[in-house]
């Protein structure tokens, strides 16, 4: 996003129309904020088949530079649906297909000697799917020869019931993409050569056209999945017309998927955590150093879900009454608080972005010692958390049911991460 739309983001927050609405017209702009994100989520992801199907079939470093840098745009619009999890079951049974973390990337590819090998949580842990045509997965032997979206998903992902076996979504392609960021607490992301995607005696690491059916399925599977998901927010989809047949529980939904984002999910989960154990490892976007946008994004996608208000990929902006409406109708002052701290949000963890895009990479900030990084990335996490407590008091002023949040230990029970 250029700086001119990241500066419109932060300042929509005072900016924004408060648009007077009840619960339905508030519901329906919702669902049209989530068919639009999860619409571009789709297209962004479409122009990414296109750049893997280039580098498959012409591979050279260019090739894989466009594909990475597709990448890295379809992050944007995905990230931003994030907000839609938590209070809406349907997002939340099918989000580990596409944005599953962390992984063992063991399971697809050749890794590191430092990696290791099977463990006794993943016996998977270093499988190598594209070196091996022939597996074993619980007891059973299964043929590989083929590498489809089919063996992906059916077989692969979550293999033995085991989490950390993603097989599938944005990570397993970046992980492709990028390969293994080698670089700990330094500067630098992952350093794959296009050479493992050569033909030929100028392959590097073998089995590189393997490799290319392995990149190709799991992105043809991305994109039937967010096409999948984007017809559910459609008019008549399952996902809008669940939202809409219970007023007070789509409101619910709403202040869940923000309170649960925003604390647990982002500040606990996907920052704190990360900073307690200085371990990259921890890092939303691993492998490719894009962390910071995923952060920025997250936040995003609250502030849109509450102003009722969202800039498509292509400019298009979907806008309409609003949960600040209906808070600003019951209480200015809450409404007015709640903008003011998505606005503090929003500026910190643009402040995470502006300093990685200028060379401090999320990994340093996460170095053990590093006072600056520290304090950028408790600045977003201190932000979501108080957010986060104005969402509550917003839950007890529209008279609802009260939400559960999702918690993080990182938080609740900091002792529990060291155990």
């Amino acid at each position: 996003m250029k700086r001119l739309a990241l500066t419109a983001a932060l300042l929509s927050s005072v900016a924004a129309p408060a648009l007077a609405a009840d619960k339905a017209a508030v519901l329906e702009n919702y669902a049209n904020i989530a068919a639009a994100a999860y619409g571009d989520s789709a297209a962004t992801a479409k122009r990414l088949q296109q750049a893997v199907d280039a580098l498959i079939a012409a591979p050279s470093a260019e090739a894989l530079q466009a594909a990475k840098t597709a990448w890295r745009e379809a992050r944007g619009p995905y990230q931003q649906t994030e907000v839609f999890r938590f209070g809406n079951a349907i997002v939340d049974d099918w989000e580990g297909k596409v944005n599953a973390w962390p992984l063992d990337e063991g399971l697809i590819d050749y890794v590191d000697a430092a990696y290791g090998g099977a463990t006794d949580e993943n016996p998977l842990a270093a499988l190598n799917v594209i070196a091996n045509p022939k597996l074993t997965i619980a007891g059973a032997e299964v043929d590989a020869t083929e590498i489809t979206p089919q063996l992906l998903e059916g077989t692969l992902q979550e293999a033995e019931g085991i989490e950390t076996n993603v097989a599938t979504g944005y990570h397993a392609i970046e992980f492709l993409l990028w390969g293994q960021d080698l670089n700990g607490t330094g500067p630098g992301a992952g350093n794959r050569p296009w050479t493992d995607y050569a033909q030929g005696e100028a392959c590097t690491h073998d089995h590189c056209d393997r490799r290319g059916a392995y990149l190709k399925a799991a992105t043809d599977l991305l994109v039937s999945d967010l096409d999948w998901m984007a017809a559910q927010w459609a008019e008549g989809g399952e996902a809008r017309t669940t939202l809409m047949a219970d007023e007070n529980a789509g409101i619910v939904a709403i202040l869940t998927g923000m309170g649960s984002l925003s604390y647990g999910e982002q500040a606990g989960e996907r920052m704190r955590l990360g900073l307690m154990l200085n371990d990259p490892e921890e890092e939303h976007d691993c492998f490719s150093d894009n962390t910071y946008n995923s952060h920025f994004y997250d936040g995003l996608g609250i502030q849109n879900v509450y102003l009722g208000h969202y800039v498509g990929a292509d400019g298009t902006v979907v806008s309409g009454p609003s949960l600040s409406a209906m808070v600003a109708e019951k209480n200015p002052d809450l409404d007015a608080e709640m903008r003011a701290k998505l606005t503090a949000t929003m500026s910190a963890l643009l402040n995470i972005k502006i300093a990685a895009e200028a060379g401090f990479a999320y990994d340093q900030m996460l170095a053990r010692g590093n006072a600056a990084g520290e304090a950028l990335i408790m600045g977003g996490v201190n932000g979501l958390i108080d957010q986060t407590k104005t969402i509550e008091r917003i839950v007890a002023t529209l008279d609802v049911d009260t939400p559960e949040f999702e918690g993080s230990d990182s938080l609740d029970n900091p002792s529990a991460v060291f155990q």
